[in-house]
């Protein structure tokens, strides 16, 4: 025959336990600040790509217009001017918006 026992529900459920199971180990946290891009909204970002932007429509509008000689020479300055312009925007973001 078995032997049955009987626990009081209360005193089981609210008694606490004398030595946790769990056990806090110390690490180390790093912190991250999230950024939203509605930052690119601002002044300064919006007006160098708007600029970009013109140089850009500016060319296209040139060779549609038989223009040529002169979409060459926005061409190589657009060559350049793009990579300097868009490494430079992206670092005043980070810059300004990151610390």
């Amino acid at each position: 025959m078995r032997k049955t026992q009987w626990f009081d529900f209360r005193n089981f459920c609210h008694k606490s336990s004398l030595t946790s199971s769990i056990k806090p180990r110390p690490f180390k946290t790093y912190s991250f600040v999230p950024f939203s891009p509605v930052a690119m909204l601002d002044p300064t970002i919006l007006t160098i790509g708007g600029i970009v932007l013109g140089i850009a429509l500016l060319e296209r509008m040139l060779e549609r217009l038989d223009v040529i000689d002169l979409a060459d020479q926005f061409e190589k300055v657009m060559r350049f001017i793009l990579p300097v312009t868009f490494y430079g925007a992206l670092f005043y973001f980070f810059a300004t918006f990151m610390f």
